[in-house]
């Protein structure tokens, strides 16, 4: 039998008993920052990888910068390497925003966007919002929920 879809293997993870499930090879892991090679460096959440680096050293800086937009909408519990299929579709569109904080100038158009978010998570959603709009862009957001629309302009 020929499968021409192989979404069959979804799911489907193996862990390499030679690396031990770190992804690289021993010579790569032996390289060090601060005492951290590599694999060290992914394992951290968003949060502790923030504290790793230097916001003193510029060749950190544009890490930080990241890192530090990834904590502004909620997602620095994660760990560097989080592999993208094992992200919600919540912490999805959190990395879009995050993505987009850098940007300016632009306009975007929420269409619900608290459908699916827990009303806890509500307020960090109207920051990023902020956060946005600060960075010189224009959000039109189509909501039905009050704590959002009251934010608006």
């Amino acid at each position: 039998m020929i499968y021409t879809d192989l979404a069959f293997l979804e799911g489907v993870v193996t862990r390499c008993e030679v690396r031990r499930g770190r992804r690289f090879h021993d010579e790569v892991l032996e390289y060090t920052m601060r005492g951290r090679n590599i694999a060290d460096v992914l394992a951290m959440s968003v949060h502790d990888a923030l504290g790793f680096f230097d916001r003193d050293n510029r060749g950190d800086r544009p890490i930080i910068d990241i890192l530090q937009r990834l904590s502004d909408v909620g997602l620095g519990y994660l760990s560097v390497g989080q592999a993208l299929p094992t992200l919600s579709g919540g912490e999805r569109l959190r990395l879009k925003l995050a993505l987009e904080l850098g940007n300016s100038g632009q306009v975007y158009v929420l269409d619900e966007p608290t459908t699916g978010v827990h009303a806890a998570d509500v307020q960090g959603l109207i920051g990023v919002l902020d956060l946005l709009v600060d960075g010189g862009s224009t959000v039109i957001v189509i909501e039905h929920n009050l704590d959002v629309v009251a934010r608006a302009d």
